[in-house]
C-alpha cells in the first residue's frame, strides 16, 4: 500500500481575526471550512453602494470567491465584500449594468415567472433566491443578516447530498 503524502492543512482566513460586532463576517467565518471542502456551497445576495455612491447588488458564489481572491484583507475589515460584475449575478442601479455569470459550482437561470435561480452544479438541485418563494429548494436555507455596512445582506446555504 503506497502512502499518499497529506496536504498541510490550509489556514482559514478568519483564523486568528477579531470578528467581534460583524455578524456578517463571523457568519462567514462560520461556514469558511465547509464551503472551502466542499460540504456546503454558500451565495451571498449584497445590496450596498460602491466607491462612486452607486447602489450595487449582486449574488457571490463563495466558494468560488475563497479559491480566487485572497480574503484576509475582509476579515481584517481592510475591505469591504462587493458584488463585482464577474459573480454568479451583478447590477448597478444607477448605470442599469446587469451580468450574470456561471461559475464551477453555479449556473445561472434567469426564469420569466420565478426570476433569478441558480442550479447547483454537483447535485443539479434549483435555488431560489426570490424573498417572497415559500420553496428555497431541497437541502437550503435563507439566513438575513443586518449589518449597519450593507443596505442588505442574505446568505443562501446549500448541502450537497453527494459524497465529494
Amino acid at each position: 500500500m503506497k502512502h499518499r503524502p497529506t496536504k498541510p492543512k490550509k489556514v482559514l482566513c478568519h483564523q486568528g481575526k477579531n470578528l467581534f460586532g460583524s455578524d456578517f463576517l463571523q457568519a462567514l467565518a462560520m461556514r469558511e471550512e465547509a464551503v472551502r471542502n466542499g460540504k456546503l456551497t454558500t451565495i451571498i445576495f449584497i445590496r450596498t453602494t460602491n466607491s462612486r455612491g452607486q447602489e450595487i447588488s449582486g449574488y457571490i458564489d463563495y466558494a468560488y470567491r475563497l479559491e480566487t481572491e485572497d480574503f484576509e484583507p475582509y476579515f481584517r475589515r481592510k475591505k469591504r465584500l462587493l458584488p463585482k460584475p464577474a459573480d454568479l449575478s451583478y447590477y448597478n442601479w444607477e448605470t442599469q449594468t446587469a451580468t450574470s455569470n456561471p461559475t464551477p459550482n453555479f449556473q445561472v437561470i434567469s426564469d420569466s415567472e420565478a426570476g433569478l435561480l441558480f442550479k447547483n452544479k454537483r447535485d443539479r438541485k434549483v435555488i431560489n433566491v426570490d424573498p417572497k418563494a415559500k420553496d428555497l429548494g431541497d437541502n437550503s436555507s435563507r439566513l438575513e443578516i443586518q449589518s449597519p455596512e450593507y443596505t442588505q445582506i442574505v446568505i443562501y446555504d446549500h448541502t450537497t447530498r453527494r459524497n465529494l
